[in-house]
């Protein structure tokens, strides 16, 4: 493929003006900024921890002085809000009266990378609604206008939270479960609280959406509280830990009955509200300020400042380019008849390429995805001189939220590596995961995607370890997709290999779909339409992404941009570099480089180029 854009269309802001041109930015009083630059992002580092404490659990450094971080979960209140977009502001006259202008130093990077990541941020919560996540350091892609939606809730994230991420081996971890309880539904209350507001300004998600959002927080408003998940997993955790602490599961108990439970029910009741008045208008522009909305989330979501006609068009160029090397592939196989899209939905409903929609069927899909990662690891030596572990474990998305949840997503692990990655993929239905379209798919979510990228993010500076942005980590997952090809894992698979371009496709047709929405005004149906037309998708799978994108708007166009600057990257150092190229010191750049906007990825493999001309 061509690649015909440049620096010039990457984000534009003052400060990465400022930066790029090699100026620095003084105190108010005219003098620059003094003192330890790296303590002084530690600190920042340690706000945003006390911001979005969870994480310390994440990263697995809730411990010693971090410790209480370990009992507590982000202020989702009102108050909470108002608190964090305070905090941004103080912090934004900290970075800018830095002295970041050389980037070549790596503390400096690191600052650079901060004041972005900020100034995206205070864009996002100027506007009166919504939840702006540019600084949450494991939901930074999950910017959305809509504070309670289908993919993204208290409900939806702490009780996973306390099954896959929270330890229990000793009383502590458990008094610690136990006031995470506690703090679930003074947060669920307080989303309700901000839901009434946005309500009152007109901000209302759409009625498909809302629809499986009371769907699913219905559910958990109508356990039992002695039957929940919540408590079910306490006990589980207990056991394993050979622990028995029947107070502390009577006051988890309690405190389902007493508070979580019914917080949801106020939720449930809220979001009925806001069915009441609900239209199908599926993009954002059918609320006041929508269409500034989607301009920032456009630049959060891709770090650049390129329009939505441009990306629009952007996508159908690229899925002409894909689909034209499917077609070759497909005529090699005896595929002919019908368009691109037309021949791969009847490859998907091939009983062959299907494992059964049954218990059995799922654990042979689970087992066939660790063989595809376990036969990677084997190639990953040509395509890195610096390995890390990658430690990694494959898990089924959580069925209480798999209706809305998306077809597969990834965590990292935990610095101290005791938690290992973890890929998620959702098994509501087998028929959407035909056995070609699975192997890019733990390339992209697994390795040398988001878990190995995570690996090498967590050996870097805590602010660094914290901090992602939504081009980078989905372009890089992308590029990991492309080097398993280019590293031969197809080599006698032609079917996954078209699985890997139809995946591909998928992303350049996300570029399409999600300004369609928001810019072009397409309805949900038309996008579902044209995407399955297009790209041959299952139609299920293609209406679970679309609403996605109405939920998240701008997100979905992140991969693609990404990718594509990435590659061109690639090329530019192949040209200056000749002989001196490598592929391996190349893809060790842009891991080690770290989590970027694409604003700076340029500075980083420059300094790589110049630093390998020796």
């Amino acid at each position: 493929m061509t690649l015909n854009f440049g620096r010039r269309e990457f984000l534009g802001s003052v400060a990465a003006a400022s930066l790029l041109a090699g100026c620095k930015v003084s105190k108010p009083g005219g003098e620059a900024a003094s003192g330890d630059l790296a303590a002084q992002l530690q600190d920042i580092a340690d706000q945003l921890l006390a911001e979005y404490p969870q994480n310390a659990t994440i990263l697995g450094i809730a411990k010693g002085k971090l410790a209480p971080l370990g009992h507590k979960w982000q202020d989702q209140t009102p108050a909470g809000v108002a608190a964090r977009k305070e905090a941004i502001g103080k912090r934004l006259e900290t970075l800018r009266s830095l002295d970041l202008a050389d980037v070549a130093d790596p503390n400096k990077l690191n600052g650079a990378v901060a004041l972005q990541a900020h100034e995206l941020a205070q864009e996002g919560y100027a506007f009166p609604f919504g939840d702006p996540l540019v600084l949450d350091p494991n939901n930074g892609f999950r910017n959305t206008p809509y504070v309670v939606n289908q993919l993204g809730s208290s409900y939806v994230d702490l009780p996973d939270f306390l099954e896959s991420r929270h330890s229990i081996s000793n009383a502590e971890d458990a008094l610690a479960f136990a006031d995470r309880v506690d703090d679930y539904g003074r947060n669920v209350d307080g989303e309700t609280e901000r839901l009434k507001h946005d309500r009152g300004i007109g901000v209302v998600a759409p009625d498909f959406t809302l629809d499986k959002t009371i769907g699913i927080i219905g559910a958990g408003a109508a356990e039992k509280p002695d039957q929940s998940a919540v408590v079910a997993t306490l006990k589980k955790k207990l056991g394993e830990a050979g622990l028995s602490d029947d107070k502390l599961v009577e006051r988890v108990t309690q405190s389902m009955t007493q508070k979580v439970i019914p917080a949801l029910q106020r939720q449930v009741e809220e979001l009925k509200q806001h069915r009441a008045v609900a239209t199908s208008d599926a993009g954002v522009w059918h609320f006041k300020d929508g269409e500034s909305y989607y301009a920032w989330a456009l630049k959060a979501g891709t770090t650049t400042t390129r329009t939505p006609d441009e990306i629009h068009q952007l996508g159908l160029e690229q899925v002409k380019a894909i689909q034209s090397r499917m077609e070759t592939i497909m005529a090699k196989q005896g595929m002919t008849g019908g368009t691109v899209g037309e021949r791969m939905a009847a490859l998907g409903k091939d009983p062959a390429q299907l494992y059964p929609d049954t218990a059995a069927g799922r654990e042979q899909l689970l087992a066939y995805l660790n063989g595809r990662i376990a036969d990677i690891r084997t190639r990953l030596p040509k395509a890195f001189a610096t390995m890390v572990p990658g430690k990694l474990v494959i898990k089924r998305v959580p069925p209480a939220i798999e209706a809305g949840a998306p077809g597969g997503y990834a965590a990292a692990g935990s610095i101290d590596g005791k938690v290992p990655g973890q890929y998620y993929i959702n098994l509501r239905t087998t028929s959407e995961w035909p056995k070609f379209s699975l192997p890019t798919l733990c390339y992209h979510e697994g390795i040398p995607g988001h878990i190995w990228q995570g690996d090498y993010a967590n050996r870097m500076a805590l602010i660094r370890s914290m901090l992602a942005f939504n081009a980078y980590s989905e372009g890089w997952a992308l590029y990991a997709e492309q080097l398993a090809d280019e590293l031969g894992a197809y080599d006698d698979d032609p079917m996954g290999q078209l699985g890997y371009l139809q995946s591909s496709s998928f992303r350049a047709c996300r570029l399409v779909v999600d300004t369609g929405l928001h810019a072009k005004r397409w309805t949900r149906d038309k996008a579902i339409d044209w995407f399955v037309t297009t790209n041959g998708d299952d139609k299920g799978s293609v209406t679970g992404e679309v609403d996605r994108y109405c939920s998240m708007p701008g997100q979905a166009c992140g991969y693609k941009i990404g990718h594509l600057e990435i590659l061109r990257l690639r090329d530019k150092a192949k040209a200056e570099l000749g002989g001196k190229y490598d592929l391996r010191t190349y893809d060790d750049a842009i891991v080690k480089g770290g989590n970027t906007p694409m604003t700076l990825l340029e500075t980083v493999i420059d300094q790589f180029i110049a630093k390998s001309k020796g």
